[in-house]
């Protein structure tokens, strides 16, 4: 799944991929939120750990879980 998270005040944003569910990156994401933690960690497919604080996040973008197709279509 690909995510996208926009810090504010950062002209850049952080892009990564996840074997995590949609669930379970919404969940982080929200209880991280909640209780004015003051950052969360996700990881990437890689192994990566990326630590994001909570007050900068101005936007999660969740892509869809589903693999890309290769290959040609007839």
């Amino acid at each position: 799944m690909d995510i996208r998270i926009g810090i504010t005040n950062s002209p850049r944003e952080i892009n990564f991929s996840s074997d995590k569910s949609i669930d379970d990156v919404k969940k982080t994401i929200g209880t991280a939120l909640s209780d004015k933690a003051p950052f969360f960690e996700l990881a990437d497919d890689k192994g990566n750990i990326f630590v994001i604080p909570t007050e900068g996040v101005a936007y999660v973008e969740l892509g869809n879980e589903e693999s890309r197709r290769v290959g040609f279509v007839a």
